[in-house]
């Protein structure tokens, strides 16, 4: 299957404008399950580069003596507290699940309740998917169009050893397709791939290669996934514009200095790069999940 280069112009055509009679229920409404004693920095991470891509309103799950780390970092993020009964995710316009989340018993259950109760697109990252290395049955319950961002590794964890890269990207095509999912495979020239269609990125850089660049990759999916863009169309702005924000950061950093909080600051002139907002179309019906079907209050 060929795959097609991620272009400046062919983003563009993606990206909407916002109405200037706009408010956050406008936007959606976030959430991201992340973060456990020790690897809070992913949930702060994921959350600010969520919030710099233009999401409404954010709500981040963590656990109770995490808490404070999340409301001092991230004042402009409400707060779910792991501890209590998730049971109602009918304010949430997308999830994102896994950054720091840990793999115990305890986050297996929580991935496998999500799962037998949430039925619209997840994106899932980091330690979730090494869950469902663990337990491979999960995979039999993940919603449709749900988008996977594994790195290599992560990847031959989940699917199988693969000798390089190209074998990778063929397993991505066929699982994909199998699961009715997208496969976001991470690494030089990201792939992303939804079994029918597979995409190759024209921007990053060697400076990404750090922990919490996939974290901050992970909210930006989730932010566009909220604001109703399609999954397809939500895992290549996410993809893009991560690897564009990089190239734009490096400009004042080294690749070896480049930080992930770099990468987010650089956020604002990414979007800015794409297109005049003039440019954009105000609508993208055939690449949105459409409103009228989706009755999820946000708020």
């Amino acid at each position: 299957m060929e795959s097609i280069q991620l272009t400046k112009e062919y983003i563009a055509t993606l990206l909407n404008v916002r109405s200037e009679n706009s408010h956050k229920g406008m936007y959606g409404h976030a959430l991201l399950i992340a973060g456990n004693q020790c690897k809070m920095g992913a949930a702060v991470i994921a959350g600010k580069a969520c919030l710099r891509s233009g999401v409404g309103l954010l709500t981040i799950n963590v656990p109770y003596e995490e808490r404070l780390i999340v409301q001092t970092a991230i004042p402009e993020a409400m707060l779910q507290l792991r501890e209590e009964s998730i049971t109602d995710f009918s304010r949430f316009s997308a999830i994102g699940i896994g950054p720091g989340l840990g793999i115990s018993e305890k986050e297996e259950k929580l991935l496998g309740h999500i799962l037998s109760v949430y039925k619209e697109p997840i994106v899932f990252d980091a330690d979730a998917l090494t869950v469902f290395s663990n337990k491979p049955y999960f995979l039999m319950d993940v919603p449709v169009e749900s988008i996977f961002t594994p790195h290599p590794k992560e990847f031959d964890r989940l699917f199988g050893e693969h000798k390089d890269q190209d074998a990778r990207k063929l397993t991505a095509i066929t699982k994909a397709k199998e699961y009715r999912i997208i496969i976001v495979l991470k690494g030089h020239e990201t792939f992303i791939t939804n079994g029918e269609e597979s995409f190759i990125n024209t921007t990053g850089n060697a400076g990404l290669a750090k922990g919490g660049s996939g974290d901050a990759l992970t909210g930006m999916i989730t932010a566009f996934l909220a604001q109703r863009y399609h999954p397809f169309t939500a895992a290549k702005l996410g993809v893009y514009l991560h690897g564009l924000a990089a190239d734009i950061a490096v400009e004042k950093q080294s690749e070896e200095s480049l930080l992930i909080s770099d990468v987010i600051e650089a956020l604002g002139e990414a979007f800015r790069r794409i297109t005049n907002p003039a440019e954009r179309r105000v609508t993208n019906t055939a690449e949105r999940r459409s409103e009228e079907g989706d009755k999820r209050n946000i708020i």
